[in-house]
């Protein structure tokens, strides 16, 4: 594992302060300055193996330390990983990524780490201890017997071997998705095969020709073609709702649901040898199967909680996803479709059903949707609650592309609290798919002085054009909302120590709360109409369209509720009692359970596993569930602050200050059923979920 050590001179990703110097790393950077990283840390574990003190400053401190050298140093190499992906980026990543694990491992793995863990926790310095520092030793307890701190000999070396193969596949799980999903495109070169499409899905589509012909393009014009279509859910959602042809929406939607399931991106195997390794490897640890390995670090007691949350969920929503689909139907049937309704129909006929009856589309929202007018509304919204303020920071920090803002967050005293990566819109050659929160720099006393947190906030957005700005679609703005939500919850955080600072150390199937929180305000007449400005008059959101969005919001409600248990159902299934040397394969198990949740049969060739990274390349495997978990619990806080009056705008500040002194302040570093207690007074309750969902009063 050894260096050169001029290799890593003047390496951007050894700098260990200020901002990380995005602009100017590369490839070429990651492996010298992994490897040095390593090797100075080995032989400060070890060190610290010899000389430990079981105490907070003798033995957590020195481990912090450690940790805070590769939020320098790995993570920007993970962030670049998703949002500026390259091949010489990949190769350099995966060449240390063994070497990474392997070292995490060793840490958690250490003998005497864990015995002056033990120590602490059965000494009196247990007693002097605050919360957080508590919680923080006691889950590192866990962890290192989760990373199998208990085992010797061959178990050891077998289960260290497990951990960097999955590490493996995981990694090209997820490659293989963004690889098989930049192959497919759809050319439509005739204007009349457009006929029904919303500007905005022909401003993307002729963005995308362009990206992806390059120098070979010729000319593109969102009116008059040619057009791509890709599988970047900014262009296929709308695809899917608007096109026409009925034949070209099949060809789409297949593409779609067989994402990285043949030849060289095929992630099938890759499934079934994930789900193979993580059973043997929980069997090392003493355990059944993998979802208990899973729900023992989680707010969920066990898989009979999430079963008995998921039926209570099923049993107010199946009736209604039926009648959904028997809705489109109808309407499908009058409007003179003669084959039987297919997967591909959907999502067009839901849509025509849904203007119908609510008279607007998503076009006609767009103009009121400008992202920096967007952006003030939820930084307005957030003073009024929270009583911070925020400023563009341009020119203060690198960033990795000319897309990215920067954001310096402020408290009622106008001092300097956090600041925010926005990262906004979609880039498909490069960025992969979806919306996320991620931790830069975690809050944490460094060198005796705090450093303020920093967190990274990635959209798959509309990018602008050459002729006007971004404007988001309704669901653009909720997803924006949804990620400040868990950015707000690393930004506003009280916690110094790193591992239980903001989102860090927080229950899995808690981490939703803020994010799904922030969503309910898109449906507060005040902040939504505020955060407006129609592109071409400047006026506000009108009245009318207020309401019909609030009326639309319970469409079809029944149908996504099923949808999401479908999910996740099956992630259950698949860590329980499914065996992936069987007969039956991982597609067999899906289809048993959307026969069972979904009001249209499942296709046989329905490969959606293949692309389900939450699962495969993500936290959530076992935990899939936690979005509904979640929401249960944050649709009860927002219920709170219903029942104080939205529109009070004092009792409003008042419970927001609450809830940023609770929820967003205390992290990782208190239970998460005593801080929403110490918010809500109360234990959760189902009731409000229901009732946003329009299915209970």
């Amino acid at each position: 594992m050894t260096t050169n050590r001029n290799d890593s001179v003047n390496n951007p990703l050894l700098t260990q302060n200020g901002f990380p110097p995005f602009d100017k790393i590369n490839a070429s950077h990651v492996i010298p300055a992994i490897r040095h990283l390593l090797e100075i840390s080995e032989k400060k574990i070890a060190a610290l193996e010899e000389n430990y003190q079981p105490t907070w400053d003798g033995l957590l401190k020195p481990l912090e330390e450690m940790e805070l050298a590769f939020e320098y140093g790995w993570g920007p190499v993970s962030h670049l990983m998703g949002v500026k992906n390259s091949e010489e980026l990949r190769k350099a990543h995966e060449a240390v990524l063994a070497e990474i694990v392997q070292f995490s491992l060793r840490v958690k793995q250490s003998p005497a780490v864990y015995k002056g863990l033990q120590q602490i926790r059965k000494s009196d310095v247990w007693n002097t201890l605050d919360e957080a520092q508590q919680r923080i030793i006691s889950q590192k307890l866990r962890q290192a017997q989760h990373a199998g701190v208990g085992l010797v000999g061959q178990d050891k070396e077998r289960f260290n071997a497990i951990a960097s193969e999955l590490s493996k596949l995981s990694n090209d799980f997820s490659n293989h998705i963004l690889d098989s999903s930049k192959a497919f495109e759809l050319i439509i070169e005739n204007p009349e095969e457009t006929k029904g499409w919303p500007q905005s899905l022909r401003q993307i589509a002729s963005h995308s020709y362009k990206q992806r012909k390059g120098e070979n393009a010729g000319e593109s014009t969102p009116q008059a073609g040619p057009w791509c279509i890709t599988l970047d859910y900014p262009c296929y959602i709308p695809f899917m709702e608007h096109h026409c042809n009925r034949q070209q929406r099949e060809q789409v939607y297949r593409a779609f649901i067989t994402r990285a399931a043949e030849g060289e991106w095929d992630n099938a195997p890759l499934i079934k040898n994930i789900l193979k390794l993580r059973k043997e490897q929980v069997a090392l640890l003493g355990y059944e199967n993998y979802a208990e390995l899973s729900l023992a670090s989680k707010m969920a007691p066990d898989v009979s909680a999430v079963k008995i949350m998921v039926q209570q969920l099923q049993d107010a929503s199946k009736q209604p996803a039926q009648d959904d689909l028997r809705e489109i139907q109808e309407l499908a049937q009058k409007s003179g479709e003669e084959e039987p309704l297919a997967h591909w129909d959907t999502a067009f006929w839901a849509e025509r059903l849904r203007e119908l009856r609510f008279t607007y589309t998503d076009d006609d929202l767009r103009p009121y949707f400008p992202l920096s007018r967007v952006l003030d509304g939820l930084f307005d919204l957030c003073t009024r609650l929270f009583g911070i303020t925020f400023e563009k920071a341009e020119g203060q920090a690198p960033v990795w592309h000319s897309d990215v803002q920067f954001f310096e967050v402020l408290n009622e005293n106008e001092e300097t609290i956090a600041w925010f990566y926005l990262d906004p819109y979609s880039r498909p050659a490069e960025k992969r798919g979806g919306a996320w929160m991620d931790n830069c720099l975690s809050r944490c006393i460094v060198d005796g002085e705090l450093r303020l947190p920093v967190v990274h906030l990635c959209c798959n957005g509309t990018p602008p054009t050459s002729d006007q700005p971004s404007l988001m679609s309704f669901n653009e703005v909720e997803t924006l909302f949804h990620e400040f939500g868990h950015g707000l919850q690393a930004m506003l955080t009280t916690v110094n120590y790193a591992d239980a600072a903001g989102v860090n150390g927080i229950e899995w199937d808690a981490v939703e709360i803020a994010s799904q929180f922030m969503e309910n305000w898109c449906y507060h007449k005040p902040t939504l109409t505020g955060m407006t400005a129609h592109i071409e008059t400047g006026k506000p959101l009108p009245a009318a369209l207020f309401e019909k969005i609030c009326a639309a919001r319970t469409f079809r409600a029944g149908s996504f509720m099923m949808r999401q248990l479908e999910f996740g159902l099956t992630d259950i299934a698949l860590h329980t009692s499914f065996d992936p040397e069987g007969e039956k394969s991982v597609f067999d198990v899906h289809r048993e359970i959307a026969r069972e949740t979904s009001a249209l049969p499942p296709l046989q060739e329905n490969r959606f596993l293949c692309a389900f990274s939450h699962i495969f390349a993500g936290g959530y495997a076992a935990g899939y569930y936690s979005y509904k978990w979640s929401e249960v619990l944050s649709a009860d806080a927002f219920s709170a602050f219903e029942e104080a009056g939205l529109d009070d705008e004092q009792a409003i500040a008042n419970l927001g200050r609450k809830y940023r002194d609770t929820i967003l302040a205390c992290g990782g570093g208190r239970d998460p059923m005593a801080v929403f207690k110490d918010f809500r007074g109360r234990e959760p309750k189902v009731d409000a979920l229901l009732r946003h969902y329009g299915l209970a009063k």
